[in-house]
């Protein structure tokens, strides 16, 4: 892969994930507040930006496996590393607008 489009997909991965990470907190913020349509739109913003991010990462991917190898810098890591993160922060954003819901239920 050349290295103007390495950085770029480098790049689509970190600003994808840190969009789903900011998103899926916000879920929680909403959540919080008792705004829980807010909350399931941010949950629902941060997975299209997990999609989106998950296809740069698939064309990273599909280059390596045709053998038109990446080469491994600290940014290539960073933005793995920012997408793992990412997605980890969206699946316990679901799980805490859900604890938050059946909270405001019960009161």
């Amino acid at each position: 892969m050349e290295s103007n489009q390495n950085l770029e997909v480098i790049m689509e991965l970190i600003i994808h994930g840190g969009n789903a990470k900011s998103d899926a907190m916000e879920a929680i913020q909403a959540a919080k507040k008792g705004d829980f349509s807010l909350a399931y739109k941010k949950i629902s913003d941060a997975e299209k930006s997990l999609v989106n991010a998950h296809h740069s990462q698939t064309n990273m991917l599909t280059e390596e496996a045709q053998g038109n190898h990446t080469e491994i810098t600290l940014l290539t890591i960073h933005s793995q590393d920012h997408l793992m993160t990412a997605m980890t922060f969206t699946d316990l954003a679901k799980e805490i607008v859900e604890l938050y819901k059946n909270i405001d239920k019960t009161n």
